[in-house]
């Protein structure tokens, strides 16, 4: 059966607001969101702590309740049961809009299936700032988040994303950066690649360049504070109107093209070639090296 939300033409009894925070400058706090936050019945936090300081600046004196991903599963039936009996609820998460990277979609899941207003309040994703600034197409993008921590399984979800032809959107960790821009040459290729950082801050700052560019002053510059990743889509089948481009190279040929217009390494170039045509590097090497 179809579920319709009015959001705005009747006054919510029960409703969940998810309230985006700022992500570093404090100015980007909306009116309406502070008057949300000074609404409704109890805020939803992520941290408590972290977020009683932001209530303190806007002079918001409001009841704080935690929310993360620890305690989701407790949580979840309190508070489905005080918004069936009419109370308003805003989630926050420490910084951004909640659900994104951060604690928040179980909640809204579950509230949707209640049939319990979610309305959403607009506000700062530092995915949007990172993508639109990165001067790489912005018709077509994908976000993906944080990359597995496990080098099996972050070389899978790399070479799936490296297929996609939209630029591609990831946070990490500045303790991880260089180890995933390495990833990403090996698994993705030499890529175009942004690193955003510490984004609305004092400190912001792009790193724009092929990823071995990027990679180089990452490794002579230490990164601090939080990164968007964003990078440039696949190309390789824009750059000839049939479906398989490569059916008129030979493989030899193949490779070099990746060698000299894609700028990858020798070893990346077969792989890639390799992976077009569906046969073995062990082929594509023979082929070039042997023969």
């Amino acid at each position: 059966m179809v579920q319709v939300q009015h959001s705005y033409q009747t006054k919510q009894a029960g409703a969940l607001y998810i309230v985006p925070t700022p992500i570093g400058n404090l100015q980007d706090m909306t009116y309406r969101a502070v008057d949300t936050l000074r609404q409704v019945d109890t805020i939803l936090a992520e941290d408590t702590r972290h977020t009683q300081k932001l209530l303190q600046h806007f002079a918001i004196d409001n009841t704080l309740l935690s929310f993360h991903e620890h305690n989701t599963e407790s949580r979840l039936p309190e508070i489905l049961e005080r918004l069936k009996q009419e109370e308003q609820f805003a989630l926050v998460s420490d910084a951004g809009m909640p659900a994104i990277s951060d604690p928040g979609f179980e909640l809204v899941q579950a509230a949707t299936q209640q049939d319990i207003p979610v309305i959403v309040l607009p506000g700062a994703a530092a995915l949007v700032n990172a993508v639109v600034a990165s001067g790489l197409p912005t018709d077509e993008f994908v976000f993906y988040g944080f990359l597995p921590k496990k080098q099996k399984s972050k070389q899978a979800e790399l070479e799936r994303l490296g297929t996609y032809k939209g630029t591609i959107v990831l946070y990490e960790s500045p303790y991880r950066v260089k180890e995933t821009i390495q990833a990403i040459i090996k698994h993705i290729g030499n890529r175009k690649l942004v690193i955003a950082r510490e984004i609305t801050k004092i400190y912001e700052q792009f790193i724009r360049g092929t990823g071995e560019e990027v990679l180089a002053y990452v490794q002579a510059n230490p990164i601090k504070g939080e990164c968007c990743i964003v990078i440039e889509g696949n190309t390789s089948e824009a750059d000839s109107a049939s479906e398989a481009w490569w059916e008129q190279y030979s493989i030899s040929e193949h490779v070099a093209y990746y060698e000299t217009v894609k700028d990858m390494s020798n070893k990346l170039a077969m792989k890639q070639a390799a992976m077009d045509r569906g046969i073995s590097k062990r082929d594509v090497y023979e082929e070039i090296h042997v023969k």
